[in-house]
């Protein structure tokens, strides 16, 4: 068995029962450099009340859905409903039709019916336990389960019907691309160029941040190792960081690499990064640890989509801002497997700097562009335990 695939079985048999649990105030999680947003670190997940295990969450896509490709063109910001911006509300006003806050859910049994998982043989099953998985790490009330944040703390400003309203006639993923990627639904195939030719995509990736759904909150509190055990769950895996930056910034025309998802310079209204943080009750935001930053940084995140411009060419929104990202890198020293942390969250607007413009003396700052590569909490992926309320993820899949 390889190496990855061994550590990755060996830390779901961990996360089902207990695992150790790391934070700033006891050490540390790994290195922060190049400018790392305000964050808090997570313990590993601990054992949760007795109950009863879910029999298997819902299908990933509800009748009504924008469901299809990553050839439709995007809407530009102003384009949605009302035309006050992407999808059509103001910053800070509430959606038209619909509540903002109704897609952000505390419930296990709700946030396991934003995702499916593949099938299981009874040896896969009895190995990985799937569903005292998924009991033991989904769930609001703690930053030690994957969830949307801190509900008494968010503010969300676009509803799901909105969002909806605003990705209207893009097409997310054809039937082709369905196919290439295994029948898996929102994933496109990505692919590099050669000597001027298309080479065959060697991957496929979520078009959407994690639970990979149209108009749904990002889920965050995810540890590194959490996410990629929930990627094998439905059988898909963690993205490189090559691959992560290749779908933002690569062309399946060919064309040259750009700097953004969405084009060459930046522009801080076409995704969802321009808001700052907010103090809660007269107090800033406190990161430093886990429960500090759970209990004081609002998770202000909007549904997957609603800034339908914020996408690439290969068809991947949100690469920009929403929710940081989880991804791995493979070291060239040691050859080891490592977390790697990349993209911007909603608050980016209070770091933001052009991608080649110098770093401002006495001011943190970081240039969100595709190819930027920081090094934020790097740690080997077997013990990969930081989260916080503004990190999520998205799942690629090998094309065999």
């Amino acid at each position: 068995m390889p190496a990855p695939l061994r550590s990755l079985r060996l830390a779901l048999a961990a996360l089902a029962v207990a695992a150790p649990s790391c934070s700033r105030d006891g050490g540390g999680c790994g290195r922060e450099e190049g400018g790392a947003p305000p964050s808090g670190s997570a313990p590993a997940p601990a054992p949760a009340p007795a109950a009863s295990a879910p029999g298997g969450p819902a299908p990933v896509s509800p009748a009504g859905e924008p469901t299809g490709s990553a050839g439709g063109p995007a809407q530009a910001p102003g384009e949605g409903p009302g035309g006050e911006g992407p999808g059509g509300a103001a910053p800070g006003g509430a959606a038209p039709g619909g509540d903002p806050m109704a897609i952000h859910h505390e419930a296990r049994e709700e946030l396991l019916g934003l995702f499916s998982l593949k099938a299981f043989t009874e040896r896969e099953r009895r190995l990985r336990n799937p569903e005292l998985f998924l009991e033991k790490n989904f769930g609001g009330g703690t930053p030690a389960r994957i969830h949307h944040g801190n509900k008494a703390l968010a503010q969300h400003t676009r509803s799901k019907e909105q969002c909806l309203a605003g990705l209207s006639g893009i097409v997310l993923q054809t039937e082709e691309q369905r196919a290439r990627c295994g029948g898996e639904e929102n994933m496109v195939p990505v692919h590099r160029y050669r000597r001027g030719k298309p080479a065959p995509a060697a991957f496929c990736i979520d078009i959407f941040e994690f639970p990979n759904r149209a108009c749904e909150l990002p889920m965050v509190w995810a540890s590194p190792t959490q996410a990629a055990a929930v990627c094998s769950l439905q059988g898909k895996r963690l993205c490189t960081e090559e691959e992560w930056s290749l779908a933002c910034g690569g062309d399946p025309e060919g064309g040259a690499p750009r700097v953004y998802a969405y084009g060459d310079e930046l522009d801080l209204a076409v995704c969802n990064t321009q808001m700052r943080l907010r103090g809660i009750d007269g107090k800033p935001c406190d990161g430093d640890t886990a429960r500090s930053a759970y209990e004081t940084c609002g998770t202000d995140t909007e549904p997957s989509g609603a800034y339908p411009a914020c996408r690439s060419r290969f068809g991947v929104f949100d690469q920009h801002g929403n929710v940081a990202e989880i991804m791995t890198r493979r070291d060239r020293d040691d050859g080891k497997v490592y977390s790697q942390l990349k993209g911007s969250a909603w608050f980016y607007a209070e770091v933001a700097r052009e991608h080649d413009a110098p770093r401002p003396a006495g001011r943190e700052t970081y240039p969100d562009h595709c190819a930027f590569s920081p090094r934020w909490h790097v740690e080997p992926m077997e013990n990969a335990w930081h989260a916080n309320y503004h990190l999520g993820f998205r799942c690629c899949k090998t094309i065999r």
